[in-house]
């Protein structure tokens, strides 16, 4: 992926946004995700070292507020930003363009999900139909009564829709923001424990 700034541009920008007032870093990376229309949104290990440098070269200064700290433009950083007005319009012209590639970007991996999803379903209905004619199959043996046919199916086909519905919710998140490590290990602990309870319930 392309860098979102360029070098130098990202500093320059955060300079332009302080001459409106002063502003915690979280207002800023607020700011900056804003202006990208929620494409892109800047780390906290990428504007907070930026600001330091900033400050170290007395372009930016600092005040406490609790245990917040907030940032101000100086007069040299005034200065500094009113001599590259010129260089600022270029860096807007090319925030713009970033946000229509992120948003070409964000739309095509959104088709990609949804190609997939729709792939993923058709395999899943025709894992459906197999089941269905293996169910029909035993129905047929002499051994197989009526009811325990009908406990299979219906169990097959709640674990059928418990997952068709999980998958979809998950694509559908995962085509906005990455799963998270949390919500993965969430996954594995409770398919553990119902596997486990599962097959203690048909040992019984």
């Amino acid at each position: 992926m392309a860098p979102v700034f360029a070098h130098g541009a990202l500093r320059l920008y955060l300079l332009a946004l302080l001459e409106s007032g002063p502003k915690h870093g979280y207002e800023l990376i607020k700011a900056l995700s804003e202006r990208f229309g929620g494409t892109y949104s800047p780390s906290a290990g990428t504007i907070y070292p930026r600001l330091g440098k900033l400050e170290e070269e007395g372009l930016v200064a600092t005040e406490s507020e609790g245990r917040r700290t907030k940032y101000r433009i100086t007069v040299a950083g005034l200065a500094e930003l009113n001599g590259r007005r010129d260089e600022l319009e270029g860096v807007e012209n090319d925030i713009s363009a970033s946000v229509r590639r992120l948003a070409d970007n964000l739309r095509e991996d959104i088709r990609s999900n949804m190609r997939g999803l729709r792939a993923d379903l058709a395999a899943t209905a025709e894992a459906a139909r197999a089941t269905a004619r293996s169910a029909d199959f035993l129905l047929r043996e002499p051994r197989y009564s009526t009811e325990g046919h009908r406990m299979l199916q219906e169990t097959e086909m709640l674990l059928q829709a418990f997952r068709d519905d999980l998958r979809v919710e998950l694509r559908v998140h995962a085509s906005a923001r990455p799963i998270s490590p949390v919500t993965l290990e969430t996954v594995k602990t409770v398919l553990e424990q119902a596997r486990i309870s599962i097959r203690n319930s048909l040992k019984g």
